[in-house]
């Protein structure tokens, strides 16, 4: 676990909750953008929470740099900010994050965050990123029709594979899904990853930042 953010106490506070849990450890702690991509690449950690307004490099960017690297692939990145804004949390979610948290969550709200994204999962439940897909993705400036190169990924796709890619984007779980499907947890969890392999993305949530931009899901 990598922690980046320009404040040191609210640093050392995340760290204490996090390294209070037996499966969880911080690996190393950066005030700045800059220094958290130069930390992630030495340590590629699991998991990144990253603040976004920081010095020298903010941490849109860091995250963007983060995520295009091919090296840290396995690398996920949880955006944490005290300002709850559409416009963040879209910048955040195109720029590659997993997941988007207002710094007064719950511990035990960050502690299931993080263990999600490590398991291959993505925070894509909280209220700020359902609200941003349901609404700011939806609006008509932010829709359009997929380039060639989005219609490639998009034909890989078995029909049951864009059937599960709509499932996605309702923000439920697998077992959800499954229920619903009248499938196994199993057969979902296969679809899924078949779903992100065929569609380059990293994991669920840019998979349904992918559906509702190609304009998939309507």
């Amino acid at each position: 676990m990598l922690l980046a953010d320009d404040q040191a106490l609210l640093r050392a506070g995340f760290a204490m909750v996090i390294d209070s849990q037996p499966d969880l450890k911080v690996v190393e702690q950066a005030g700045n953008g800059q220094d958290a991509v130069a930390a992630a690449g030495a340590h590629r950690p699991d998991v990144v929470l990253m603040d976004i307004r920081m010095p020298i490099m903010d941490g849109l960017e860091a995250t963007r740099r983060i995520t295009e690297d091919p090296a840290l692939s396995k690398t996920r990145v949880i955006v944490l900010t005290t300002f709850d804004t559409d416009e963040y949390a879209l910048q955040a979610l195109r720029a590659g994050a997993s997941g988007f948290l207002l710094k007064d969550v719950l511990p035990e709200s960050l502690l299931e965050a993080i263990r999600t994204v490590t398991a291959g999962g993505a925070v894509i439940a909280p209220t700020t990123t359902r609200r941003l897909l349901d609404a700011t993705l939806r609006e008509p400036h932010h829709r359009r029709s997929p380039d060639a190169e989005q219609q490639l990924r998009l034909d890989r796709l078995t029909n049951r594979e864009r059937e599960i890619l709509l499932e996605l984007a309702t923000g439920d779980s697998n077992t959800e899904i499954a229920h619903r499907l009248f499938v196994s947890e199993a057969t979902v969890k296969t679809h899924v990853g078949q779903v992100l392999a065929k569609l380059e993305v990293r994991d669920r949530v840019q998979a349904v930042v992918f559906a509702y931009e190609t304009g998939l899901v309507a």
